[in-house]
């Protein structure tokens, strides 16, 4: 799949606020500055589209984005440290929760994990709760330019069996890694 079109639609605190836009959609996930910004910016190839940041917790909102006029991605807020309050953090852990449960038009999730990393305690946590659910998604390992070439493999085959999903490496960096995303997006919207 060739992106050629790629626009921001709107940004809401909440489902609720989320206007009904009768597109499939996948749901961006991950901690707080693991790259869902960088992952869309670069998979449309458009500098700037979705707001990044180097301070953890910047998205607030749940952003939607437009592609292709085919598909939605929904940047949504990242889980785990960012220097919010508590409260603030339970409303979004809440908003997060009762958009990726309710929201109908959503195909799947897609998860992403710093591969610079072991496998974070609220990244597992997640896929359990995902699991649990019984939520479609895959994952993508992100920044996997600030690891030897020699490595990416065996880090994304360790991920994919501690986390028994697909995982797909990834680097805003090198558009090579984005073909087998969006032919997994592909994949999906045609099943």
């Amino acid at each position: 799949m060739k992106i050629t079109k790629a626009k921001f639609l709107v940004s809401a605190p909440s489902l609720k606020e989320c206007p009904e836009l009768n597109l499939p959609e996948f749901a961006l996930i991950g901690r707080s500055n693991v790259g869902k910004s960088s992952f869309i910016n670069s998979i449309v190839n458009i500098n700037g589209l979705a707001k990044t940041s180097n301070t953890p917790g910047k998205t607030k909102l749940i952003n939607l984005f437009n592609i292709n006029d085919k598909f939605i991605f929904a940047d949504l807020p990242g889980y785990g440290y960012a220097k919010v309050s508590g409260k603030l953090r339970n409303l979004w852990q809440k908003n997060l929760e009762e958009y990726l449960l309710n929201r109908k038009t959503i195909v799947s999730l897609i998860q992403l994990i710093d591969s610079r990393h072991d496998i974070q305690q609220n990244d597992f946590q997640m896929v359990q709760w995902i699991k649990y659910n019984n939520l479609p998604f895959f994952v993508i390992a992100t920044k996997v330019d600030q690891i030897p070439k020699s490595k990416i493999s065996a880090v994304c085959q360790n991920f994919e069996k501690i986390l028994e999903v697909p995982v797909f490496p990834f680097s805003k960096s090198n558009s090579f890694y984005n073909l087998k995303i969006t032919e997994k997006i592909e994949e999906l919207l045609t099943n």
